[in-house]
């Protein structure tokens, strides 16, 4: 039998003792040079393999058992970890998702975001959808996506699963940029931005390249392999380059390669195949999906649109209304009869558009969109040559206009659209093809809508409109006054011409073509000097150019000094500039010959551009002292009321201060005399002008005053000018004399209903985002207005993404009504299902779209804009580019879109509904048509830009009727 030498070991104990404190420290620092290699163990989910460590193995079965239940909430922490705002849609809970089962193993979450512009994670979240209504939910078996697409974001979340012990570095790549956030542990609100590539747009990396920027390594991070950690990719792309992005990762050794974390080593946040996308509950919101609320991350000094600054319009509705008692017999009463009524004439189809006029807004709404007039130039021309013509707007009533036309040959007004050429010659009677964003119309025949010259002599005014487009596109000459606008810029942009004759593009300043070079023949400039050089040929005979100088210069632009100084700026301005510079060489050099243009190779005389200093020249001094003359210019007085389809960044038009001011002291000494001076006028909040030369202007006009000093109340009335009194005394109840003046009078039948309901109609199919979205504007609206009187009308074409009617039942809105309807999508029948659901014909009835954007004024918009029997409302929305948002608002109004349409369901049903027969199985075209038959009825449409009221810019992919096409494996 064996003995332990105990005596030995006693003599020994401090060597033995020794010896064992030397092997733990070898053991324990080969451990910490090698990362922990002795004990890894690699785990590859999904290929089979069983872990070898009995006690791992116990751990990672506990983690598979642990689920959440779904009621289970994390604290949130303190610091600058603050509750996540959901933009107004379904509170999330932040649920700690507890363990995952077989089907969670090798996938993550993917949520996209299509037709998306930018390059910037940043853009990504300006998305309104974002993070909680993607357009399509999905899974990834690899922190790696290309999917050779455009103008997309996207969003992968889930839990990594480390192999092993130890202190990772990772890394990702992308074009364009991207950001990876991992977590502490299984938390989401725990995670930190730990890569990124990019945060301006313009960065952007090749496949695998994860060592261009600095930003792209993470630090060292310490994970524990037992554990899991909650990680989130976005990704932003736009329409350039290789799209991809991939999260690398590596022990923190130095010269080890990266790897894609594949799917060995990822799981599910949540499985959501059985989920309908309107419901969000699940979806984690971190750091990095909302760093602050919406109102601070996008301010509004961060635009430059002068729209977006607060305006007394916007709030005017939380005013007390003012007693209406006071108001009573307060004016006489008159018939409102306008002129341009064109009630029992015929229209051409699709061309009633043209007989919509605008009305003057005071005071300046800035609805202007001067921060796009870089895209779209209505008042100023880049081109020095190619001049835009303004005609001046004429007040009183002129001949009936007709289509131009030269040789008995009807000409066709080219108009540009949407960056396409369109032609307003009307050939037939077939309606454009359009979808959600119609093409401008045909430009009408006004002679021909009209009928007989018996019938156009009963409007006069609707008759005096004329096109804005110049004569000069067609050959002709025209004898009206014009005034010339233009704007210099850089001769290298001119294009190669060919040989042409000398062209006239304003009196006196002719474009002369050689082939090679493009010259401008200023003839109002002194004669040239004979220096023995040969001239070119004569242009004009010396009675044609004294002829042209006196009609230039005698004042045949009589209107306003303002207008004399647009058409003369130009060449004031050029020749002044050469006087002068002649004087300040002290006529050295021999004066250039004005009446030449540039030699070839040289420059106009109308670019601020010079050449380059040749070898051996000296420079040119520059005479800063320079200066020109010019009067003030305002370009509103060249606009008319006519509505112009082809300026859709211009704002309202502009009404005189001067104008306002006298018909507003009329009233106000009128309200005083009648109700023993209470009242003080504390401010002009909106004035709406429509214009009638014929008959009488219309004015809304909204005043905020202060009743007895003690109590504000609010103004919002119709009233009449009339222009011939006495001539329409038989208007009048009271049948009284004669007046001599135009008379401030009372219509008797333009009275608008301040609390009357209004209904919303809206068809849908499969837009469970956007609907969702509709639903929560609506409880926004109805909880900041405290407005009852509204409801929603939602007719569903067996959406299949969404419980439509669920979402009404749990939503807070004060009345909806849900319809349901077999079947494809069709919006003509899906309006008038909605429309017939309304009870009370007395009501207003809302033609809606999906995709827009409501100002909280929008209910009383609407019900002042609609009088039943008379008038009608047709708000000119802003439609959002691409990548924008109602806080950068880049876009432009739809002046040609009539979609959006209020009107009294009494005179819904009068015009006939809508076109169901025609418009059945397509869309396009609807709202024009309907236009058409509300015009010849009698009833005018108001026609105003609303300031913050704008149509979305959406994905078109999958909408409505369209079937998604299956793509390629692989």
């Amino acid at each position: 039998m064996l003995r332990l030498p105990v005596k030995k070991i006693r003599k020994q104990f401090r060597l033995l003792l020794l010896l064992v404190l030397l092997t733990f420290a070898v053991w324990f620092t080969y451990l910490h040079i090698n990362q922990g290699k002795a004990i890894k163990v690699h785990i590859s989910y999904g290929k089979g393999k069983k872990c070898p460590n009995p006690v791992l193995e116990a751990s990672f079965s506990f983690l598979t058992q642990y689920r959440c239940t779904g009621d289970q909430e994390v604290p949130k922490p303190e610091g600058e970890q603050v509750a996540m705002e959901t933009r107004g849609k379904m509170p999330v809970k932040y649920c700690a998702q507890g363990g995952f089962s077989s089907l969670y193993k090798g996938q993550a979450n993917l949520h996209v975001f299509e037709d998306w512009c930018g390059s910037s994670v940043a853009q990504l979240r300006k998305n309104l959808h974002f993070p909680l209504y993607p357009h399509l939910r999905t899974a990834v078996k690899k922190l790696a996506v290309a999917p050779r697409w455009k103008n997309y974001g996207l969003r992968i979340f889930g839990f990594i699963h480390p192999y092993r012990d130890g202190d990772f570095q990772f890394a990702v790549s992308s074009d364009d940029n991207s950001e990876f956030w991992l977590s502490s542990d299984e938390s989401p609100l725990n995670a930190r931005l730990l890569a990124y590539v990019g945060r301006l747009g313009s960065e952007w990396t090749a496949p695998g390249e994860f060592s261009k920027f600095r930003s792209q390594s993470s630090k060292p991070v310490h994970l524990i392999y037992s554990r899991r950690y909650y990680f989130e990719v976005l990704h932003k792309q736009d329409d350039k380059g290789s799209d991809h992005v991939e999260v690398g990762w590596r022990p923190f050794l130095p010269g080890l390669k990266y790897e894609v974390i594949d799917s060995s080593y990822i799981s599910l946040y949540t499985d959501e195949s059985g989920l309908k996308m309107n419901g969000v509950g699940h979806i984690p919101q971190t750091l990095a999906s909302h760093s602050r609320t919406p109102r601070e991350v996008w301010p509004i000094s961060r635009h430059g649109a002068d729209m977006l600054r607060p305006d007394p319009r916007d709030t005017f509705f939380s005013i007390p209304m003012i007693e209406p008692s006071r108001l009573d017999n307060l004016l006489p009463p008159c018939a409102y009869s306008p002129s341009y009524v064109v009630k029992d004439f015929p229209i051409a189809r699709y061309q009633g558009l043209q007989f919509v006029y605008l009305s003057f807004v005071y005071p300046n709404d800035f609805t202007r969109l001067t921060h796009m007039e870089r895209e779209n130039k209505c008042f100023y021309r880049e081109s020095p040559i190619y001049l835009e013509k303004v005609k001046l707007p004429s007040e009183g009533p002129s001949q009936p206009w007709s289509q131009h036309q030269e040789d008995g040959n009807t000409l066709q007004q080219p108009n540009t659209v949407r960056g396409r050429t369109l032609s307003w010659a009307h050939t037939g009677p077939e309606e454009p093809s359009r979808k959600e964003s119609p093409e401008e119309p045909p430009k009408p025949n006004k002679s021909q809508a009209l009928g007989n010259s018996s019938r156009a002599d009963r409007r006069p005014v609707a008759a005096s409109r004329k096109p804005r487009a110049s004569n000069a596109r067609f050959g002709t000459r025209s004898k009206e006054d014009k005034v010339y606008v233009t704007r210099p810029r850089a001769s290298g942009s001119r294009r190669n011409v060919v040989f042409q004759h000398p062209k006239e593009v304003f009196p006196g300043v002719f474009l002369y073509h050689n082939g090679k070079t493009t010259k401008l023949i200023n003839l109002r400039t002194r004669p040239k000097r004979n220096r023995g050089l040969s001239r070119g040929p004569n242009l004009l005979p010396k009675s044609s150019l004294r002829e042209t100088r006196a009609s230039l210069l005698g004042g045949t632009f009589t209107q306003t000094a303002g207008h004399k100084a647009s058409a003369r700026v130009a060449l004031t301005h050029h020749q002044q500039s050469r006087k002068e510079e002649s004087q300040s060489k002290g006529e050295k050099k021999p004066e250039p010959d004005p009446d030449e243009g540039p030699e070839e190779g040289g420059l106009s005389d109308y670019s601020y551009e010079e050449a380059d200093p040749r070898p051996g020249w000296a420079e040119e001094a520059i005479n800063w002292q320079r200066t020109f003359s010019v009067n003030t210019m305002d370009f509103e007085l060249l606009r008319s009321d006519w509505n112009d389809l082809r300026c859709n960044v211009s704002g309202n038009l502009q009404l005189a201060e001067s104008e306002v001011v006298d018909v507003l002291a009329q009233y106000m000494e009128k309200l005083n005399e009648h109700n023993g001076g209470i009242y003080t006028l504390l401010r002009i909040i909106n004035v709406e002008k429509r214009r009638d030369s014929a008959r009488g202007n219309r004015y809304l006009i909204e005043l905020e005053l202060m009743e007895r000093g003690k109590r504000v109340v609010r103004l919002s009335e119709y009233i009449y000018l009339l222009q011939h009194p006495g001539q329409m005394e038989d208007s009048l109840e009271n049948g009284s004399t004669p007046y001599a003046k135009p008379l401030l009078c009372q219509p008797t039948t333009l009275k608008w209903r301040h609390s009357v309901m209004v209904h919303f109609v809206v068809p849908v199919k499969n837009q469970a985002r956007w609907v969702q979205q509709f639903i929560s504007d609506m409880e926004l609206l109805h909880l900041e207005t405290k407005d009852d009187n509204f409801s929603i009308i939602i007719v569903d074409f067996q959406s299949d993404d969404m419980d439509v009617e669920q979402a009404l039942k749990d939503s807070t809105v004060p009345r909806y009504e849900y319809l349901r309807r077999e079947g494809n999508f069709e919006r003509s029948a899906g309006l008038q299902i909605g429309v017939d659901s309304i009870k009370d014909s007395h009501s207003i009835v809302f033609l809606c779209d999906l995709h827009i954007h409501f100002p909280l004024n929008i209910l009383e918009s609407i019900r002042k804009h609609c009088v039943e029997g008379s008038l009608a409302f047709a708000p000119i929305v802003m439609r959002l580019g691409c990548g924008s948002s109602p806080q950068e608002p880049d876009g432009y109004w739809e002046v040609n879109g009539f979609g959006l349409f209020g009107i009294y369901k009494s005179d819904f049903d009068k015009v006939g509904g809508m076109n169901t027969e025609e418009f059945k199985d397509r869309w396009g075209g609807e709202d024009w048509e309907l236009l058409d038959r509300v015009l010849q009825n009698g009833l005018e449409v108001e026609r105003l830009r609303m300031r913050n009221f704008f149509h979305y810019y959406h994905s078109k992919r999958g909408m409505w009727n369209a079937q998604m096409k299956k793509g390629p494996k692989g």
